[in-house]
């Protein structure tokens, strides 16, 4: 895989899976702007730069139609393009659906799914008049098989399979492909916080036996934003460990 001359946007990317992603797409050479809310992009930007890899930092809350107007501004003033978009930034706020507050549940929504459908808007005129472009959201299985306490994640995460399959059919005349993620359970900071009763449970739909790294969903994002992947759109990758197979 080689992304060379390539310019990618990740959000969410200051730590976990977007972090592993950027530095991925960095290793194959992409210049990579890592996009978060927070302090931890520069470090991040600094680690890529670090490898002799151009990067940017650029701090923006992606659920706000302003700040994705300035993170997409800010990118194609510097590097003069987007080829490549990771829509990656997500959070949780977990609580059973008959306790679930109306801010919860629009929260989520706005980060996990609006955010997907801003970043995806306002990359897509660029790639359509460049006649190429990748796209790549990341779901989760949640979002296919559903799960107990997270009826707003599963409810982003199944939209966002939704809004890609829509945008693939709707561009794939342009050269550009759009495709889903759908990581297991990963061992990042948010899965660290789970207690080990419910880290065991979560183990034992996994024919694998192990949980996935952040870098098992980042070599996935490189291939799919890769030439060799050219002919694959609109499709839901399932990075799990053969959980999706064994809970449905």
């Amino acid at each position: 895989m080689d992304l060379s001359n390539r310019v990618a946007i990740v959000t969410g990317s200051g730590r976990g899976i977007g972090r592993a992603i950027a530095l991925k797409l960095a290793e194959v050479g992409a210049t990579v702007v890592v996009n978060d809310i927070g302090e931890a992009a520069q470090g991040v930007a600094e680690e890529i730069r670090a490898m002799s890899r151009q990067s940017l930092a650029i701090l923006a809350d992606v659920s706000s139609s302003s700040d994705v107007a300035r993170l997409m501004e800010t990118t194609k003033a510097t590097y003069g393009k987007v080829d490549i978009l990771v829509n990656n930034a997500g959070i949780t706020r977990d609580q059973i659906l008959v306790r679930m507050s109306d801010e919860d549940w629009d929260r989520v929504l706005n980060v996990n799914l609006r955010s997907v459908f801003l970043c995806s808007r306002a990359v897509l005129r660029q790639m359509i008049k460049q006649r190429w472009g990748r796209i790549i959201s990341i779901a989760s299985i949640v979002g296919v098989a559903g799960n107990p306490g997270q009826a707003n994640y599963a409810s982003a995460k199944a939209g966002i399979i939704g809004l890609t399959r829509t945008i693939a059919r709707e561009v794939a005349s342009r050269g550009i492909t759009a495709n889903v993620i759908a990581p297991g359970f990963i061992d990042t900071e948010m899965t660290q916080r789970l207690e080990e009763k419910q880290r065991q449970e979560l183990m034992g739909h996994i024919p694998l036996g192990y949980p996935g790294s952040p870098r098992d969903v980042a070599e996935a994002v490189a291939f799919l934003a890769s030439e060799e992947a050219r002919y694959i759109t609109g499709q839901i990758l399932n990075v799990d460990g053969g959980m999706a197979g064994a809970w449905l």
